[in-house]
């Protein structure tokens, strides 16, 4: 089927540490170009389908840069807005055998956060579009980023598009202002037909608590999921477990109202980033909803998306089709 898909939310620079090294022990570091919904409309444009990234970058060389990154990716620019302010940054401390990665964000003031819904084209992008992409991290960013959230699934339900929404729970982000969390994603969710998310998203949402430990439970908190958004039609989510910081053993799953598809775990060992291989899940599941896999099919592609992610360095997933297509573990 014809049609793009529109991803929309901030775009950050990483500044990571080198050779799995302190902030303390650093000189330099390593720069990278990312963002939850960019890394997801780049995994897209990798497989082949044409992605659109709706964001508002600063003017001047690191707004540059982003927009080169995108470009290099395949994915459309034309409605990537530009102004002046800031660009959003991170830090990223590399983990090592047992002590884990560390992130600290420096992104309050940046340009997309003090954006307005008038800065950004949503119904010129949105138009003839398949699916929008957005996640919880927006509306996280402070009482402008709900605006920002909210004036995006406004569009989308008014152009008729299907809504991919992402929980992407950022508790620094969420804990910086006064916010409610529960009661802003509820409202968010409440127009989405796909959800990335897993029990955790699900026990946060609707006010329960859900164990994690093995299918059925998983069932479980989907079922409870789809009884409270008569919209939702289908979670995609992993299970990880954390042996150490180059050893995962990760599993993917697709549930429907009509059923559920878990795969077997894999051993990732060796690993080169973590970061964004959760946006590859959801690059590889929603490949297999746009070409129209089932429940089993998204979940493969997702996990071998995903697990294919953990070997490559920086943000963006850029793992072609004929990788996905070869990939057998």
């Amino acid at each position: 089927m014809s049609g793009h898909v529109v991803c929309f939310g901030e775009m950050l620079l990483r500044l990571a540490t080198p050779g799995h090294r302190l902030m303390v022990q650093c000189d330099a570091l390593d720069l990278v170009v990312g963002g939850a919904e960019a890394n997801v409309a780049a995994g897209l444009a990798a497989l082949g389908h044409e992605a659109r990234m709706v964001t508002r970058l600063p003017d001047g060389p690191l707004g540059d840069t982003a927009l080169s990154a995108l470009g290099a990716a395949g994915v459309v620019t034309t409605q990537v807005a530009r102004g002046a302010g800031r660009m959003g940054l991170y830090f990223l401390e590399s983990g090592a055998g047992l002590r884990p990665s560390a992130i600290t964000y420096d992104r309050a003031g940046s340009l997309f956060s003090q954006s307005a819904p008038a800065d950004f084209a949503f119904d010129a992008a949105l138009e003839g579009a398949r699916l929008l992409h957005l996640s919880g991290i927006t509306p996280a960013l402070g009482p402008g980023g709900v605006a920002l959230a909210r004036a995006a699934v406004a569009a989308a339900d008014k152009a008729s598009v299907p809504i991919c929404f992402d929980g992407n729970y950022r508790a620094q982000l969420w804990q910086a202002w006064d916010s409610d969390p529960r009661a802003i994603l509820t409202e968010l969710m409440q127009a989405a037909t796909i959800m990335i998310g897993n029990h955790r998203d699900i026990a946060l949402l609707l006010g329960q608590p859900f164990s994690g430990e093995g299918p059925e439970r998983r069932r479980e908190a989907a079922e409870a999921m789809f009884a409270a958004y008569p919209r939702l039609q289908l979670i995609a989510s992993s299970a990880r477990e954390v042996v150490s910081a180059q050893h995962h053993r990760i599993a993917a799953r697709v549930d429907t109202r009509q059923g559920a598809h878990q795969t077997d775990a894999l051993d990732v060992t060796g690993i080169v980033d973590r970061i964004g291989t959760g946006d590859a899940l959801a690059s590889g599941v929603l490949h297999g909803w746009l070409e129209g896999a089932d429940r089993a099919q998204m979940a493969k592609a997702g996990l071998a998306y995903t697990v294919l992610k953990h070997t490559q360095p920086g943000d963006m997933p850029r793992i072609p089709r004929r990788e996905l297509d070869a990939f057998a573990p």
